[in-house]
């Protein structure tokens, strides 16, 4: 039992699946019904972003064309996985994310201007809010009893190719979703205490 598990107003096995047991996978088996596969985002929408913005996009690739298309834009060592996985996610930023403000923010545009007149700060915000919903992304795979896989390993450029030929969208994570299969993870990896990562000022 850790200080986490005492404070914590969910139960210790829901600590344990979705924080302090949960791991990366990199094996899955089972199957990920189109129910669960809502439910995941569902889940995924209520966390904040700056001004209600939602930029995340999830593109769920289950037809055998897509997942072959897929496969090859990944790094070698993230293929096989993916090519096996019950379930696999990309994740991606809405381009256009401010030009639908009335309907994530009715009743207070004011900020929007901000945006328009800048391209690489409306690029910026959408991509580090989609960045934030991903984490809420993975948290609520865990909630639902799966395993996720996070992957970085990818020419992203492909993949928007392939997936978002028209631009808008921009990819950035890849999610294969599953119960965890055979050899499923190493050794635990050390995490930094809070002495080594939080100050208090």
């Amino acid at each position: 039992m850790t200080i986490a598990h005492e404070e914590a107003v969910i139960d210790s096995a829901a600590v344990d699946a979705i924080f302090a047991q949960a791991r990366t996978a990199n094996s899955f088996t089972g199957e990920v019904t189109e129910e669960q596969a809502q439910a995941i985002y569902e889940l995924t929408k209520f966390g904040p972003t700056a001004f209600n913005s939602q930029p995340l996009r999830v593109t769920y690739v289950r037809s055998p064309e897509a997942r072959a298309t897929l496969v090859d834009a990944l790094s070698r060592g993230n293929q096989a996985k993916t090519a096996s996985a019950p379930l696999v996610a990309i994740l991606s930023y809405d381009t256009d994310w401010a030009g639908k403000w009335d309907e994530f923010l009715p009743g207070y545009n004011a900020p929007k201007a901000m945006y328009d007149a800048d391209p690489e700060l409306s690029a910026a915000t959408g991509n580090n809010n989609a960045h934030l919903q991903a984490g809420y992304f993975i948290l609520a795979v865990r909630s639902l009893g799966f395993a996720a896989g996070p992957m970085t390993g990818a020419d992203f450029a492909a993949i928007d190719a392939a997936f978002f030929p028209a631009g808008d969208q921009k990819s950035f994570l890849v999610v294969n979703i599953g119960q965890p299969g055979v050899d499923a993870w190493g050794g635990a990896k050390p995490k930094f205490s809070y002495d080594e990562a939080v100050r208090t000022v």
